[in-house]
């Protein structure tokens, strides 16, 4: 069994072992796209967990016949599954695989300790028929292997959340067929962070690509708890087409002081000011069209701009998925009998022969 796989040694071919997200960073890395450093807790440490633990066929008779309906139910068979995983032991080889992981982690960073992302990766989560991001949890900043080894165990706790439960029940995915790795990845210490999509996610054109930002951590923009920056980019021209700068008075981001992530009220000389440059903006877009390109679709992506580093070794990707909405619809003209294909490449032709 393999406990611990390196990013690096990961790729789409890894769903069973790392999961959605994790197998997503490996591929991305492969593609040579700057993702943070790291490694994932396999699908195996998490079988092994549940099965020396002797909690496997307990979790699975508390889930039998439940009604995704019934949120009491629900809710008491989460919980309870949830604190049989958080109370467990680890075995000594999946802790010393997880331990040397972080080691390792370490050597590379070239740090005593390193702050590091701690997420769920689901076998059956970022797929483009499913909606599972997001359902399991995600801890930041974690900075010590005994608090790493607890934020294991929650995530994989949280893959059965009531909500998580429910959604498995309703969509036919057996809960026994459903397992999670677990991401740790080093942190980025964001001055600046979001996501961006492959394509205009108000109306489907593919021809642009459409970037959310806000000050500090991802976190705020992917809650919801800001309303962020917007640009749109044409993609062909590389034109910012739209740029919405908005009063973005939430900051997520580590307290050193409080030894923790903490939101906090951004300066209001700072509130008003575009959280990005424009060669940022311009290097996300070459960086999104290449992950597209990669993976031959459209794309919903995190990306982090690292206040310690300098232009351009400071963007990186944390996170890209299949966008979920306007690629499973029937491909249709968009414009008269014209798609949108074929609307993108007229366009660019039309440049062309401006230039001559």
């Amino acid at each position: 069994m393999e406990y611990v796989l390196n990013f690096e040694d990961v790729d789409k071919n890894s769903l069973s072992q790392v999961g959605g997200k994790n197998s997503s960073l490996g591929e991305m890395i492969k593609a040579g796209i700057r993702v943070p450093p790291g490694f994932a807790v396999t699908t195996d440490s998490y079988l092994s967990f549940i099965i020396e633990t002797k909690i496997k066929d307990k979790i699975y008779n508390i889930l039998s016949d439940l009604n995704p309906d019934n949120v009491e139910a629900l809710n008491d068979a989460g919980a309870e599954v949830q604190r049989m995983i958080n109370d467990a032991s680890m075995s000594d080889e999946v802790r010393i695989a997880i331990e040397n992981g972080y080691s390792d982690l370490c050597k590379i960073c070239d740090s005593e300790t390193v702050p590091v992302a701690v997420r769920s990766s689901a076998t059956a989560e970022d797929l483009p028929t499913a909606s599972f991001a997001g359902q399991q949890d995600t801890y930041l900043w974690v900075e010590n292997v005994e608090d790493l080894l607890q934020k294991v165990r929650k995530c994989w706790a949280s893959l059965f959340t009531p909500r998580a439960i429910s959604y498995r029940i309703k969509n036919d995915f057996p809960h026994e067929k459903v397992l999670i790795s677990v991401g740790v990845q080093k942190m980025v210490n964001s001055k600046a962070a979001g996501v961006m999509f492959t394509l205009n996610p108000t109306n489907g054109d593919p021809s642009k690509v459409v970037i959310e930002g806000s000050w500090g951590l991802g976190e705020t923009v992917v809650s919801g708890a800001v309303n962020p920056d917007k640009f749109v980019i044409d993609k062909v021209v590389m034109e910012i087409n739209e740029r919405k700068i908005s009063n973005k008075h939430i900051e997520c981001f580590y307290d050193p002081l409080k030894e923790e992530v903490v939101h906090a009220d951004v300066e209001l000389d700072r509130q008003s000011n575009c959280c990005l440059e424009d060669r940022e903006i311009m290097k996300l877009v070459d960086v999104a069209r290449v992950i597209e390109s990669h993976y031959g679709d459209p794309m919903d992506i995190e990306w982090a701009i690292d206040k310690d580093l300098s232009f351009p070794e400071n963007i990186f990707i944390v996170q890209a998925r299949p966008e979920t909405v306007w690629s499973q619809r029937k491909k249709e003209p968009v414009i008269g009998r014209k798609s949108g294909y074929e609307l993108l490449m007229e366009k660019a032709l039309s440049t062309i022969k401006v230039k001559q």
